[in-house]
């Protein structure tokens, strides 16, 4: 059976909008899938890098978490990711954000994402995919980082072209 899963994505590296069109469509690879609109946000950590390109995927798979993460992972590496410092730039972020209504803690992947209601580049392309989202019986449109969201829509959702 089929499983809802969002996934968000992120780059401030490279050609980040390339980078990232090319990671939605290995994503395609693996189930259905869906994209918000194409953000730009301020860098998250150190104020001395570029800003962040940021975009939520939504896929429909029958992986199982682990094995999700395990793709991710490979998509991150196969776009030339190098972890320099805690958030720090990279060419290509891919973060399993929720994967259907499960809560996931073990050593290697926490679900929902840790952080995620402090995030409007996670919270603004979710609501695009889903208005009426909840996480842990919170209405992400009743967030207050959504009034105060200083995100900048780059593109509509056609932008990877998929």
């Amino acid at each position: 059976m089929s499983t809802t899963t969002y996934i968000g994505l992120g780059s401030n590296l490279g050609d980040s909008r390339q980078l990232m069109a090319e990671a939605v469509h290995k994503l395609a690879q693996l189930g259905g899938v869906r994209v918000s609109r194409l953000y730009q946000s301020l860098p998250m950590g150190p104020q001395d890098q570029p800003s962040y390109h940021n975009a939520v995927a939504q896929l429909q798979t029958m992986l199982e978490p682990l094995a999700l993460l395990d793709e991710l992972q490979r998509f991150e590496q196969e776009a030339g990711r190098v972890r320099l410092r805690h958030w720090g730039e990279r060419s290509l972020d891919l973060d399993l954000l929720l994967y259907g209504e499960k809560n996931i803690i073990n050593e290697r992947l926490i679900v929902p994402h840790v952080g995620i209601f402090h995030r409007d580049f996670v919270i603004i392309p979710l609501l695009d995919l889903n208005q009426n989202l909840e996480i842990k019986g919170h209405k992400l449109h009743d967030l207050e980082i959504v009034q105060h969201s200083t995100l900048t829509v780059l593109a509509d959702s056609d932008w990877a072209e998929i």
